[in-house]
């Protein structure tokens, strides 16, 4: 196997592998990724230089496959007129020239059937130097698809990631929110606030109590000011004292 053949072997297996099952496959598909993304950058480089070797090569064997087409029709041109002398020559009977122009028709003749075997050969070989050009373009092309195909679902991928980490994040925040719940503590910070409203309202109460009670006292001891002191003037010989009625206007009639 030739280093051509190699490298397309490699070309082939390179696009046909199944990227989803090594993703879904990998522990850690980014770094997966990245790592056939070096792989196929370097078969892609390996690629080109064969590609480019071999189409080298093929230029140079068209090269010397024009060489031979070309020299082919000169020899046949030299063997021509050649000939044609020779047969000058013989009209005018000079037969040692004739003869010495008919054998250099005969060397030409040679050359011209030595440069068409050559292209004869070269042919097939040319025309597999071309298919397998052909084939290594394609599968180069193959591959700059798979690496594009390889990269947009690597920045996907990662982007997917991110998102689904960032996703745990705020799912972890909010776990310990529900933990932790701070409604709970505004709930027994509000309790405490009753209880002092409340205690509030009973010293309120306490202390209204006690003022209407003082004002009770202060009535009752009015009161029995007053009747101690009708009695002492009861007990002077005076008369207790009266209440005067209150006067009542008579109401005026209409005439």
């Amino acid at each position: 196997m030739t280093e051509k053949q190699s490298i397309f072997g490699r070309i082939t297996q390179l696009a046909r592998a199944n990227i989803n099952a090594l993703i879904d496959s990998a522990e850690d598909p980014q770094k997966m990724l990245d790592q056939l993304v070096r792989d196929y950058t370097n078969s892609i480089a390996d690629a080109e230089k064969a590609i480019a070797q071999t189409i080298g090569n093929l230029r140079l064997a068209e090269q010397d496959y024009n060489e031979d087409v070309r020299a082919s029709g000169e020899w046949g041109q030299k063997a021509l007129a050649a000939s044609a002398r020779a047969d000058q020559y013989r009209a005018t009977g000079d037969a040692l020239n004739a003869d010495k122009f008919d054998n250099l028709a005969k060397v030409a003749l040679g050359k011209q059937i030595t440069a068409e075997q050559e292209v004869r050969d070269a042919e097939p070989i040319i025309a597999q130097q071309r298919e397998t050009v052909e084939k290594l373009k394609s599968g180069l092309a193959m591959m700059k698809d798979k690496l594009g195909q390889l990269k947009q679902r690597r920045d996907t991928l990662v982007a997917r990631q991110k998102s689904a980490q960032a996703q745990q994040t705020v799912q972890t925040a909010i776990s310990s929110i529900n933990v932790l719940d701070p409604t709970s503590e505004l709930s027994r910070f509000e309790d405490k606030v009753r209880r002092e409203e409340a205690l509030a309202m009973g010293q309120a109460e306490i202390a209204a109590s006690s003022l209407d009670s003082q004002f009770a006292e202060l009535e009752q001891s009015t009161a029995s000011l007053e009747i101690e002191a009708r009695l002492a003037q009861l007990k002077s010989g005076g008369s207790a004292p009266q209440i005067a009625p209150t006067p009542v206007t008579p109401a005026i009639e209409a005439p």
